[in-house]
């Protein structure tokens, strides 16, 4: 059983769920040792001085930022630990918009968010809710030091964290050289059009995850396995230890905190505002981040 990457709270208006964030894909890419040809015995790479050729020791090794061509400036623990987030251990959602207004370029990678003991209560009230409203919760974490944006989601019995990406990330297709102009520019005729939409109508489908395969995957594993039986090798599997259950949690009186949210929010006027196309960061959130800044 895979083992959680940190267990904390998610957490909206006054409401926090103990959960565990749990991994939500797996890697199935074939991995290779690089072997000298000669006598079949694995190449070690080492850290060497791009000038006098010598090792390296991790201890002598610092991280730099080459801000120019051969340019580098020293960046220390300290100033990464001083621009790193406060917190380490829950998901904030900032606020909640509709499903279909995400572009899914921005979604990267997926988690799932366990509850802890004793907290399913209000692991499912968001879940319902989430569904019942059509909405997905737009979030902050951290996972491993660093800040990412999450999309909060429900998943059938699951609530879903899926990493984003910001927008600077994302190319600009018009930095492209792509055909502009409409279908007659290019002597698309309407014949041509309508052929092409029968063919779209005639594969369409509902889409079936399991019907798709890693056939390049599947052959290539053939061949290793083929060759290792060839060679009479053997292969051990070493059980993955469980994970530890959750510590146990309090009651809590929902109904308390659902209220008392509501009212911190003006009767739900601006919680109109978090469900608009454009979702700007709460500014006692940006405050604290061009603190943080500075401090860097």
């Amino acid at each position: 059983m895979a083992r959680p990457i940190w267990t904390g709270s998610l957490s909206f208006g006054l409401l926090n769920v103990p959960v565990a964030l749990m991994p939500g894909s797996r890697s199935t890419d074939l991995s290779f040792r690089m072997l000298d040809a000669r006598d079949k015995k694995p190449i070690r790479f080492e850290r060497v001085n791009a000038e006098t050729g010598e090792e390296v020791p991790w201890k002598d090794i610092v991280k730099a930022f080459e801000y120019d061509k051969g340019s580098y400036v020293v960046i220390e623990k300290d100033d990464i630990a001083s621009a790193a987030p406060e917190s380490h251990e829950s998901v904030e959602i900032e606020a909640f918009v509709d499903e279909d207004e995400i572009d899914p370029r921005y979604f990267e990678k997926p988690y799932v968010l366990v509850p802890g003991k004793k907290a399913e209560k209000g692991y499912v009230l968001l879940r319902e809710t989430l569904k019942k409203a059509k909405k997905v919760g737009i979030a902050r974490v951290v996972i491993r030091s660093r800040e990412y944006l999450a999309a909060v989601m429900p998943y059938e019995d699951a609530i879903t964290l899926v990493l984003m990406r910001y927008p600077q990330e994302l190319v600009d297709p018009a930095e492209y050289n792509l055909p502009k102009g409409a279908k007659a520019d290019y002597r698309i005729s309407a014949k041509e059009l309508e052929m092409a939409t029968q063919l779209v109508a005639s594969m369409s489908g509902k889409f079936e995850p399991g019907d798709f395969h890693d056939e390049f995957r599947e052959r290539l594993s053939a061949i290793i396995k083929k060759r290792i039986k060839a060679r009479g090798a053997t292969t051990k599997v070493l059980d993955t230890p469980q994970a530890e259950e959750n510590a146990a949690t309090n009651v809590v009186d929902f109904m308390a905190l659902l209220q008392q949210s509501l009212a911190k929010k003006g009767q739900g006027a601006k919680a109109t505002k978090a469900s608009a196309k454009t979702v700007k960061r709460p500014a006692t959130a940006k405050k604290a981040t061009a603190s943080r800044r500075k401090k860097a």
